[in-house]
């Protein structure tokens, strides 16, 4: 059994379902699932579909071209074909946090998340002993002000040669170049400690603490160059109150950062997340 997922979008128009419906029946294919959305404002159709075909003579590279050259032109499509079975590669770049780290490799030893692993990469060696652990390649890639370039360069060496489809930044502490957001768009994750913008800097749980707040959030979303301010793909709240400490806001937080990361990382390997004018849509 081969089985695809399409998202894609367009300006909308009468008789857009019906056609890549039909197109998928009279290509034998059989749709388990199927949903989309209409943006009002901005008058564009979404649509997010997972088919099946039975035909062992199916090939994803041939359906992408009858695709493309029967409705692609005809609705002026901006689409991506996706073959299911297929377990994208992501690479894990840390820094000293082992939360985030120990959270997602605990999921991928489980099989929870679908997913390859080829190999971890830190600007420092505290986490390597953990990594180790897992029996996944580690990799060091000191970072500073006067080897940042040479770094980047290294980097992106490791990525092509391992045919990395996205990267996840699990509490890495250093800004992500353009170099690297120009060639991974919407494919670096990041995961922030509270709603986007607030309460920036190195010790944001002291500043939550220092106003009195009430509730404390997790944030993962894709990078772009601009910090913090990409497309949001999940978030999730506490509630805390003034008999909370600055350790209990911590551990609260770190358990909401490893939450909301797993989600992330399972919508987009399961290709729910599509973005538009840096805003996400997330398909259920």
């Amino acid at each position: 059994m081969n089985k695809i997922t399409l998202l894609m979008y367009c300006k909308d128009r009468s008789n857009i379902i019906a056609s890549i419906t039909n197109f998928i029946a009279n290509n034998g294919g059989n749709i388990v699932y199927i949903d989309q959305h209409v943006d009002r404002e901005q008058d564009i159709f979404f649509m997010r579909l997972e088919s099946e075909f039975e035909d062992d003579s199916f090939s994803i590279e041939d359906f992408k071209i009858l695709f493309k050259n029967t409705l692609v032109d005809q609705f002026k499509i901006k689409w991506r074909i996706y073959a299911s079975g297929i377990k994208p590669k992501m690479a894990l770049f840390v820094s000293k946090y082992d939360h985030c780290l120990y959270d997602i490799l605990g999921r991928y030893n489980s099989g929870e998340l679908f997913l390859e692993i080829p190999f971890i990469l830190s600007n420092h060696l505290d986490l390597k002993p953990i990594v180790d652990s897992f029996k996944i390649p580690f990799y060091h890639i000191p970072v500073t002000k006067d080897t940042k370039k040479e770094a980047e360069q290294k980097q992106l060496e490791l990525l092509t040669s391992h045919n990395i489809d996205f990267i996840v930044l699990a509490r890495y502490m250093q800004i992500v170049s353009e170099t690297l957001i120009d060639k991974y768009p919407n494919k670096i994750i990041n995961i922030h400690h509270s709603f986007l913008p607030a309460f920036v800097g190195a010790k944001p749980y002291h500043s939550a603490y220092k106003r009195g707040v009430k509730i404390i959030g997790a944030t993962s979303h894709y990078v772009t160059e601009e910090l913090d301010a990409g497309p949001i793909i999940e978030q999730d709240v506490t509630r805390v109150s003034h008999t909370h400490s600055i350790d209990d806001l911590i551990s609260k937080g770190r358990d909401l950062e490893k939450i909301v990361l797993a989600n992330a990382i399972k919508l987009h390997t399961n290709r729910k997340v599509m973005v538009y004018n840096n805003k996400t849509l997330i398909f259920s």
